[in-house]
């Protein structure tokens, strides 16, 4: 069997990662907005002379594969809705999960993503992986490559552990977290919530984000510089609103 022939069976994937597919299909959304364009406009727009071209071929197709650009009807393509809200969305969140949500698009990625959802293995695994998948040898290296910057961009595995997974670690959330064991609680709460992105929204504040049990999140503004009786009147607060809560299941 030659090349081209296993070519035919290898499964899509984009050429380009992540970040570089998001930089260009802004470059076609400045110029063409939401607006449907001829493939030959697209192109162009790419920085290429014309779409009879395998590099300007190969991004298109990349940009499809993510989910970036949309083909609303035969010959011409469009910019996805979702490109206009990542560019202006003022929340970090959204963009993280439109991030997630294209680097799952890719039918392989997904595939990887589900059997490596924890850490990746060594590059050597994921070749014989992906070569039992029937890609080329030859081309193995250069998917890995793009396939990993992908995920380190849109970084897929600092993603914080949602509330819904605590049990997955052992913990029950209200027996084990509601001890009056302070030690415990404390490494208890840091195995299932790791350390979040923080959001910097100003020259001196922090915003940092909570992720709560059916999909909600509540934020932590700090202000710079955030002294210890700060931590304390923080802490006091957070004691009167679980004080609270005891006296509402009590009711």
């Amino acid at each position: 069997m030659n090349d081209s022939q296993k070519r035919k069976k290898s499964p899509r994937v984009p050429s380009i990662a992540l970040d570089e597919a998001i930089e260009r299909v802004i470059r076609i959304y400045e110029k063409e907005r939401l607006h449907a364009a001829p493939i030959e406009v697209i192109a162009q727009d790419l920085g290429y002379k014309s779409a009879n071209n395998g590099a300007a071929l190969g991004v298109i197709a990349s940009l499809r594969y993510y989910g970036l650009l949309e083909r609303p009807q035969e010959g011409k393509l469009s910019v996805a809705k979702e490109v206009e809200n990542y560019k202006f969305s003022p929340s970090e969140v959204m963009r993280n999960d439109l991030l997630i949500k294209w680097l799952k698009a890719p039918a392989i990625f997904t595939e990887l993503l589900e059997k490596y959802e924890k850490s990746l293995p060594s590059d050597a695994a994921l070749k014989f992986e992906l070569i039992q998948r029937g890609f080329i040898p030859s081309g193995v290296d250069s998917v890995i490559q793009v396939f990993k910057r992908s995920i380190e961009f849109a970084k897929f595995f600092d993603q914080p552990i949602l509330a819904e997974d605590v049990n997955e670690l052992g913990i029950s959330e209200k027996s084990d977290i509601t001890n009056n064991e302070e030690d415990n609680e404390g490494e208890l709460i840091k195995r299932a919530y790791p350390t979040p992105n923080i959001e910097h929204i100003g020259p001196s504040n922090d915003r940092i984000p909570v992720r709560l049990s059916g999909g909600r999140r509540a934020w932590l503004e700090i202000p710079a510089p955030f002294y210890c009786a700060d931590k304390l009147r923080l802490k006091a607060q957070i004691d009167l609103l679980l004080a609270d809560d005891d006296e509402v299941e009590k009711k």
